[in-house]
């Protein structure tokens, strides 16, 4: 997709004070990328975002300082700023990180029943994409559910935490673009989970979870030849 398709209606999604800051604009760049709309090695160009965006080209590199320190762009001397391609250390970043918050929500967070529903909703989307043998789709489904595991602890600082992984995991799963299979077992392993939750198998679901995150964070490490 095109950069400006991408950031279109940027400009107009944010009327609070701190719209148009470099956090908005950082927050606004990050989940375009965690959405899939900027993939790795994007060009962000400084004239083409600052007029999409409505802010100066000093808002604009104070957004990408920040996602630099996420390790969600990347500063290229004499080249300009690039969406980020994640390397081995990354994804061993990522799934640190994610070992330590997801299981915790699951076995600590609130859990009400419309948070199960929503889950549901996300699960018939994925498997609705496995039969339409949709990579992208199974991708989404897969990122707006552990989305939705982390918001049950009640707290926006891990929700916030999240979307920064959820644009650095975006940017690996393009490394596996061309391997369906990656996403498609997860499907009903992601089913399994909200079904343990719903069966309040809290502890059982928070064990699983890791060793899922285990074999993931395996077989991306495998895929980029970081492991034999």
């Amino acid at each position: 997709m095109p950069m400006n398709a991408a950031l279109q209606g940027i400009a107009d999604a944010g009327h609070a004070t701190h719209a148009h800051t470099g956090a908005w604009v950082a927050a606004q760049l990050r989940q375009r990328i965690s959405d899939g709309l900027l993939p790795p090695g994007t060009k962000l160009s400084e004239q083409a975002l600052s007029e999409a965006l409505g802010v100066s080209r000093n808002t604009l590199r104070e957004a990408f300082t920040v996602l630099a320190g996420e390790s969600v762009v990347q500063r290229i001397p004499n080249r300009g700023v690039f969406v980020a391609a994640p390397g081995a250390d990354d994804v061993r970043e990522i799934y640190r990180v994610r070992r330590l918050i997801e299981p915790a929500a699951v076995l600590w967070g609130d859990v009400p029943a419309e948070a199960l529903d929503a889950m549901d909703v996300i699960i018939d989307k994925a498997r609705a994409a496995l039969v339409e043998g949709s990579v992208a789709g199974m991708a989404d489904a897969n990122q707006e559910l552990h989305r939705a595991l982390v918001s049950l602890s009640g707290s926006a600082s891990l929700d916030a935490l999240m979307e920064k992984v959820l644009a650095e995991m975006r940017l690996v799963f393009h490394a596996m673009a061309t391997t369906p299979d990656f996403h498609s077992h997860y499907v009903e392993r992601n089913a399994a989970l909200v079904a343990q939750i719903r069966n309040g198998q809290r502890e059982e679901a928070a064990a699983e979870l890791r060793r899922y995150l285990d074999g993931a964070e395996h077989e991306l490490l495998v895929h980029i030849g970081a492991i034999p």
